[in-house]
């Protein structure tokens, strides 16, 4: 009986020190996901701008 007891209790604690323990796998995912969505909207705003001013610009040519 002592066996299962000990055999129980080290099952409870290796279950919850797996559960305690964070995973941080994919957070570097993610970060890459936000870089390339900020990096795209940057350049979405660029790109606006310059058709804006080359549209501005066409309408002077005489």
């Amino acid at each position: 009986m002592e066996r299962l007891i000990r055999a129980l209790l080290a099952l409870t604690y290796g279950l919850e020190s797996r559960l305690l323990r964070r995973e941080e796998r994919g957070s570097v995912t993610t970060e890459h996901v936000l870089w390339a969505v900020a990096v795209i909207a940057i350049v979405g705003i660029v790109v606006a701008a310059v058709k804006a001013y080359v549209t501005s610009q066409a309408g002077n040519i005489k």
